[in-house]
């Protein structure tokens, strides 16, 4: 991968396969598609481990997928030695059913500042069509500054 214009390193899919292991990314089974210029998609299936009783995608699991998407792109953009996100704040509005098949999300900066970032997920079916809109708002932190998120979560 060539280094891009807002990743600070250039291998973000080690990083996050690394990461999501044995958590609620593994167990749902999202996947990390690609990291582009200012981008960065994943996907995710539309099985039973995402549908809600009435047999279409879960909201929730859809909320998953764009904080997973925000998080990750707003880590890949710091010195994770230096500094690490949390979530703010995540909106969603659900637009679209979906049954079976898989999802794809997209997440796009729309501010990356010194203390926060916000993305954008766009999260479209197998047929292009818009499931989810979300936006993430990330609070960037200094390791410094919370020294037990160093050593159980290593960055």
């Amino acid at each position: 991968m060539i280094k891009n214009p807002i990743w600070f390193d250039d291998s973000p899919f080690e990083y996050a396969s690394s990461r999501w292991k044995n958590c609620v990314i593994d167990h749902l089974g999202i996947e990390m598609l690609e990291a582009g210029a200012d981008f960065l998609k994943a996907r995710m299936p539309v099985d039973q481990r995402t549908r809600q009783p009435a047999g279409i995608l879960h909201g929730g699991a859809s909320v998953v997928l764009a904080e997973t998407l925000a998080s990750c792109a707003a880590a890949f953009t710091l010195d994770r030695s230096r500094q690490h996100c949390v979530g703010l704040s995540i909106n969603a509005n659900h637009v679209r059913s979906v049954k079976d098949g898989y999802v794809e999300g997209i997440a796009s900066a729309l501010h990356i500042g010194r203390t926060t970032q916000i993305w954008q997920v766009m999260i479209r079916d197998q047929r292009d069509r818009l499931v989810c809109v979300s936006r993430v708002t990330m609070a960037v932190l200094d390791n410094s500054a919370t020294p037990h998120n160093t050593e159980k979560y290593p960055r």
